[in-house]
């Protein structure tokens, strides 16, 4: 992993010091990383007294997250060791209803998701903190007291006392002390029935890149199954079960063998982990509390289907992470960090809505909920027009950032709401650009790699670029100017893209689009808007004040681009 930004965060506006984050599982661990290839010192506090690598746990990592986890030099081993699956497959009682394949814009580098057991994720990620000298991990940190001051966080770790300049709640679903101290509310609810969980490693031959949903099967009738393959010959099997589920009573009398055969046949396997489970559906209040920003479950709790649970923690990790370095470094005010919230407990709410919704169809709470669910299900069987209504899970996405304060909108590409399954939409404002190869400076990369160096705008032909150079050099913040042209002769990306002529997209570092100006009064509101910037000042330039980190490439119409992840490897 190459730091983007060499150097050490000054003390201004946003306060100096490292960054406390609380929490050392895979959201902690990648906000950590994030953090510090931007450049920022990290305290990575956990208050286990070691890593504990056990089960599969959240096994379903998408595209995006893997271009995330990429950026700090661990996304592509992830990928590669992970198991691909592109086909989800929806069957009810002895037949499938449908399936459908997974699409994306542009040429991505890859594929939808891959299944790959949390805790192998967490020991890759362990390897890119342990060679990186910015982070410091300490285990045996439990937080039990947190206090604010105008200039950093003080945390009482028993009868240690440690200083941060801000801090990241990464603690997971048991960080309900966490919440008290921060004087948070996690509302929401929680479902009668359990889930039960088995890894199991068997041979079934043609499933191995295929997701299958099986509604009321005669082999667990009146409920649910799904099964995802996993590397190592291995298969997640989730049972939806009664309330009152005994786990140790079905193994010692054989229905768990009986339970596993029905799926599998007479055909030898191994059990490798397995677990009893409940869902809940819960967000905090606030994202943001002074200087502490909730991540992950610690922020928010969803029902599984659709793996938005880690998916979404990910997500949180570099929305938090670029802010918070953009804020330290003083290229953004440290009222940026609003946006925080905004942003992602808009996509929290959005993931709850989905998922809640989800579990309605899954476990219905009414007759009325019952008698819907039975006539949606038989009617998908000879009517293709009712698959939309079977709702297995809408997989994970990214969320559209369309409503934010950062994002400007566009009268042109207006907003229309999530596609069918397997339909990409057209890009915009708010959304995550498609990915593609483009050549910058003689070096090839991708889309999403060099739009997590700083802040991109990409030049349309016929845009005024003179204008674009010169927003590109008034903030503070690292920002570039690209010609589409120039970076994609095969037009390509302009094409997956949609871009104009004369429109220059500004492209924020989490490779969101914040906007698409289409004249040269355009393009400085909007860049300074995507930084949360107003007005006519802002974060002072880091060369004031003994600042020593770089901006790379800013005002550059063809700059060099700057070391990043794929420079590195």
């Amino acid at each position: 992993m190459t730091s983007v930004t060499p150097g050490t965060p000054r003390t201004g506006p946003g306060g100096g010091g490292p960054v406390a984050v609380i929490g050392n599982g895979p959201v902690g661990q990648t906000t950590a990383l994030l953090l510090a290839r931007w450049g920022i010192d990290v305290l990575l506090l956990d208050k286990r007294p070691a890593r504990d690598l056990v089960g599969s746990k959240a096994i379903c990592q998408q595209r995006d997250v893997l271009d995330i986890w990429e950026a700090v030099g661990a996304g592509r081993r992830i990928a590669d060791e992970g198991v691909t699956w592109t086909t989800a497959r929806t069957f009810y009682r002895d037949g499938e209803l449908f399936a459908y394949t997974l699409a994306e814009a542009g040429r991505p580098s890859f594929p939808p998701f891959v299944n790959i057991s949390q805790a192998r994720t967490e020991e890759i990620l362990d390897e890119r903190i342990a060679a990186e000298p910015r982070i410091d991990v300490r285990w045996d940190h439990e937080v039990t007291g947190l206090t604010q001051h105008a200039d950093g966080v003080e945390l009482t770790c028993g009868d240690r006392t440690l200083h941060a300049s801000y801090a990241v709640a990464c603690a997971g679903a048991r960080g309900d002390d966490l919440r008290a101290l921060l004087g948070v509310s996690f509302a929401g609810d929680s479902f009668d029935d359990r889930f039960l969980i088995c890894d199991i490693r068997t041979d079934l031959p043609g499933w191995s890149t295929e997701r299958r949903f099986y509604f009321d099967p005669a082999w667990n009738p009146g409920r649910q199954v799904l099964i995802h393959p996993c590397p190592g010959s291995t298969f997640r099997i989730d049972w939806q079960v009664p309330g009152d589920y005994d786990l140790a009573a079905e193994e010692a009398d054989g229905r768990l063998d009986e339970r596993i055969r029905a799926i599998i046949g007479d055909r030898p396997y191994e059990i490798v982990w397995k677990s009893v489970y409940r869902f809940h559906s819960r967000v905090a209040d606030r994202l943001r509390c002074g200087r502490v920003l909730l991540a992950g479950d610690c922020a928010h709790l969803v029902a599984p289907f659709g793996a938005r649970g880690l998916n979404s923690g990910v997500a949180d990790a570099e929305n938090a992470a670029w802010k918070l370095a953009f804020v330290l470094h003083g290229w953004a005010p440290p009222s940026l960090l609003d946006s925080y919230h905004a942003e992602r407990h808009a996509a929290a709410r959005e993931n709850l809505d989905v998922t809640s919704a989800t579990m309605r169809f899954l476990v219905p709470g009414t007759a009325a909920d019952h008698a819907r669910r039975r006539a949606v299900l038989d009617r998908a069987v000879t009517d293709p027009a009712a698959h939309p209504e079977v709702d297995s899970g809408r997989l994970a996405e990214p969320f559209w950032y369309v409503d934010s304060p950062l994002t400007t909108p566009d009268a042109s590409r207006p907003f229309a709401g999530r596609p069918p399954r397997g339909q990409v939409p057209p890009a915009g404002p708010g959304m995550i650009v498609p990915d593609s190869p483009v050549t910058v400076a003689g070096r090839q990369g991708r889309l999403r790699e060099i739009a997590r160096d700083g802040v991109l705008l990409l030049a349309a032909p016929g845009a005024d670029v003179a204008a674009a150079q010169r927003a590109a050099r008034e903030p503070a913040a690292p920002v570039r100017v690209l010609r589409l042209a120039e970076i994609d002769p095969a037009g390509e990306l302009t094409e997956a893209l949609g871009a104009r002529a004369g429109e220059v997209w500004i492209v924020r570092p989490d490779a969101h689009v914040a906007a698409v100006a289409a004249g040269a009064d355009a393009i400085r509101p909007a860049v300074r808007r995507s930084l949360g910037l107003s007005g006519g000042g802002g974060a002072r330039r880091p060369g004031a004040a003994g600042a020593s980190a770089r901006t790379p490439g800013a005002g550059s119409a063809a700059p060099t681009p700057p070391p990043g992840p794929a420079a590195a490897r």
